[in-house]
């Protein structure tokens, strides 16, 4: 895959933002827990930057997923992680399918607003009892009329506190759908209005349980949701009754190759920060960068950020082409999830002491990078696709 001048001109155009509008204020969104996620979409869509994938006649560019990828990338310039997972929830992981299998209804009323910056959106798949197992979810919409009538809770939800909608993964199927039949094909991917406008008041039935507390990823914010009989009309499903489960797992290729890429500049960051350091630190008559292992260790680093790029470029060509990209997806995000971890830290341990303190940037990096091993698919689940698909573990009978 090569980046063509169009794709780079994409990148200097977000590089240009995240220096004006993001990075000078990391540091207080951090500590507030929480960034304006209406007000710095806004501005991402008036750059037309939420859509770059999306269909032009929903105020989308209408480009192929490369330069989603291209957008990730450059996502890593951001100075922590929760604002870019934050964004990627919004371009990559809660739209796809709507824009993939959605209603004409639903586009134009879910998705235009969120190409625009308009809406924020949430991906609502993990409850407290089902995270990684998406089959075991439990949350129902029966059906009442021409509605569903929800009710469940999603935990680990990320925008859900500014959110103004959800894309849901429900249990459907008349009364069926936790006890009976197979769980891959009793689920259905609903459109649920969290608030009655933008900011606005919450749905009936819909409750913000609770703000939960996370050790990184600070400025993103994460939610429990209950949903208490909260009807949303039938015509609010994305595609066809049962899809559901199908349509998540290709939400989540894009998601697990959005992870990837968004993981290439922030972990090279990690690398040059280290770097700078090691060149200034003196001890024992030299600087930390004379040191041998310091060197090796670093070279070491960069080269497995490399490989994770190649493999990462490689899938999204194969992915832009139709072709299947389910074993290369899970490889790039099961690399990057361990890259997250094994970078910032050793990068820590050479910065030492300074490396232990809340407002350095690599101890940041240490605590966002280790929810890539665990979201989107824990680095087990990774493992375990890659077994199936190379012969080696058995497939569930159903």
């Amino acid at each position: 895959m090569q980046f063509t001048h169009e794709h780079r001109e994409i990148q200097k155009t977000l590089k240009r933002f995240i220096d004006e509008e993001i990075n000078p204020h990391v540091d207080e969104w951090e500590a507030a827990e929480i960034f304006p996620a209406h007000e710095v979409f806004k501005k991402m869509g008036h750059l037309g930057l939420l859509g770059l994938c999306k269909p032009e006649e929903y105020g989308g560019a209408g480009l192929d997923y490369s330069y989603s990828l291209a957008m990730a990338e450059t996502l890593g310039h951001i100075h922590c992680g929760g604002v870019p997972m934050a964004i990627g929830v919004q371009t990559d992981m809660c739209t796809p399918a709507l824009a993939r299998y959605g209603s004409e209804e639903l586009k134009r009323q879910f998705l235009a607003p969120a190409i625009a910056g308009d809406m924020v959106g949430c991906i609502g798949v993990s409850e407290p009892a089902a995270g990684s197992d998406v089959s075991g979810i439990k949350s129902v919409a029966r059906k009442d009329g021409d509605d569903y009538v929800i009710t469940g809770q999603k935990m680990w939800i990320t925008n859900s506190l500014q959110a103004d909608w959800m894309c849901m993964l429900v249990n459907t199927g008349d009364g069926q759908s936790v006890t009976g039949g197979s769980p891959h094909k009793n689920k259905s991917l609903v459109m649920v209005p969290l608030r009655d406008g933008p900011g606005g008041r919450l749905t009936q039935g819909v409750e913000v349980a609770q703000k939960i507390r996370k050790i990184g990823m600070h400025s993103s914010d994460t939610g429990l949701i209950y949903f208490d009989e909260v009807r949303v009309p039938q015509r609010y499903r994305i595609g066809a009754e049962g899809q559901g489960f199908i349509y998540q797992m290709q939400q989540f290729q894009e998601e697990r190759l959005w992870c990837a890429a968004s993981t290439l500049e922030s972990l090279n960051h990690c690398i040059q920060w280290t770097i700078d350091y090691a060149q200034e630190r003196k001890l024992f008559g030299s600087t930390l960068a004379d040191q041998q292992w310091v060197q090796f260790k670093l070279a070491e680093l960069k080269t497995e950020v490399e490989a994770l790029r190649a493999l990462t470029y490689r899938a999204c060509d194969l992915y832009v082409n139709g072709q299947d990209v389910l074993e290369l997806a899970s490889m790039a995000k099961l690399k990057a999830g361990r890259l997250n971890r094994e970078v910032p830290d050793t990068c820590l341990q050479f910065w030492g002491g300074m490396g232990y303190t809340l407002e350095n940037k690599v101890s940041r990096m240490y605590r966002d990078g280790r929810l890539a091993s665990i979201g989107g698919g824990a680095d087990e689940v990774m493992l375990g696709i890659l077994a199936k698909l190379m012969g080696i573990a058995k497939r569930p009978a159903h």
